[in-house]
């Protein structure tokens, strides 16, 4: 059963996930958006949401934790703080659109 499985495992251990989730995040808030596979795009939804909430309130302790999920990158930190999170500012949630972008080229994914 699946019961309370909070995201997917995506065939990896869970450090490789970790990481995996923190690069796909410090790229799409570089690069404002990012091309990846399905089940990888739904399992960072969450992740970099969560983010931006955080951001919102633009403490120390926010910046502290936002630092330490996205590895200690710090042009991506202050650009989530000072740039993305002011976009936000008055939206309840809802700051990610997945588009699908149909099958790769390489093997179909």
């Amino acid at each position: 059963m699946l019961h309370r499985i909070s995201q997917k495992k995506l065939n990896r251990t869970s450090t490789h996930r970790k990481a995996l989730l923190a690069n796909l995040a410090i790229s799409l808030i570089e690069h404002g958006r990012i091309n990846t596979t399905l089940p990888k795009a739904k399992t960072l939804r969450p992740y970099i949401e969560k983010l931006i909430t955080k951001a919102r309130s633009n403490n120390l302790a926010s910046r502290r934790y936002i630092a330490s999920k996205l590895l200690n990158h710090s042009a991506a930190s202050k650009k989530l703080v000072e740039e993305v999170a002011k976009k936000y500012q008055e939206r309840p949630g809802g700051y990610t659109r997945i588009l699908k972008s149909g099958f790769r080229y390489g093997d179909a994914a």
